[in-house]
């Protein structure tokens, strides 16, 4: 795949799932933009994508902040000229009972996990719009989304996570024929520092195959995704087969 001199933009880009598909992505010969809400974490994370800082760039901020998004679309107009690629990963998962979710809660996920999706979204495509192409990601997620699992109470995903799967085909189908492809993957649960490790060997029984997803999983998905030019509006299952059914 040739993915030389893209521009691609990616939320939660400082650790986990965001910092290694801009890890790959600048092996690849692209140029990345990443964001995320503590600017020493990003420091830190830009110097492990690319520690000649040619190909890599980052915006500190809550996405979900209107001017964040703002200037993290700026920041990749202005050093790279251009952007051809949205990847938005970043996003919050809350795992308790319905009814033991608090307002404070209910606030930050549909924050991050919406309002952020909406407003850096809304911008690129903008841009997108004004050269006839490009190409966004959503991160979205597997089992807490389409196949809840008892076990694991998580109704803030499902409302917000499953709300950006109807949204990556509503858009695909409204810019298909204005150069833009819309695609999503949903993870499994996948090993990042979301997820301690004393949790893993529970966390691995939830899937059929029987073990958690690995970052680089994810990471193959994007890389796919941005290769796959006759493929828009798809939710790739990347989850160890929880989407099949119950097991």
């Amino acid at each position: 795949m040739n993915i030389q001199n893209k521009v691609v933009v990616i939320t939660g880009g400082s650790s986990g799932i965001g910092k290694a598909a801009a890890i790959e992505l600048v092996k690849r010969g692209a140029n990345v933009v990443i964001n995320g809400r503590r600017e020493q974490a990003l420091i830190e994370a830009a110097n492990e994508i690319d520690p000649t800082g040619e190909h890599v760039a980052y915006v500190a901020g809550d996405i979900s902040d209107a001017q964040v998004a703002e200037r993290l679309i700026g920041e990749a107009l202005s050093r790279f000229g251009r952007i051809d690629t949205l990847v938005n990963n970043a996003g919050i998962f809350i795992a308790k009972p319905f009814t033991d979710i608090t307002e404070a809660e209910f606030e930050s996920v549909l924050s991050i996990n919406v309002a952020g999706f909406f407003r850096v979204t809304q911008r690129a495509v903008t841009e997108m719009l004004k050269v006839g192409s490009g190409h966004i990601v959503n991160i979205t997620a597997s089992g807490a989304a389409e196949q809840p699992l008892k076990a694991v109470p998580s109704v803030l995903a499902a409302l917000t996570k499953g709300g950006l799967n109807a949204a990556t085909k509503s858009l695909a189908i409204e810019y298909a024929d204005k150069g833009l492809r819309v695609n999503a993957v949903a993870p499994g649960i996948t090993k990042t520092p979301m997820h301690s490790v004393e949790t893993h060997d529970y966390l691995a029984q939830l899937h059929p195959v029987g073990r958690m997803g690995e970052v680089r999983d994810i990471v193959d998905a994007i890389v796919y995704l941005e290769s796959a030019q006759f493929v828009t509006g798809e939710i790739l299952h990347v989850d160890g087969g929880q989407n099949a059914g119950k097991w």
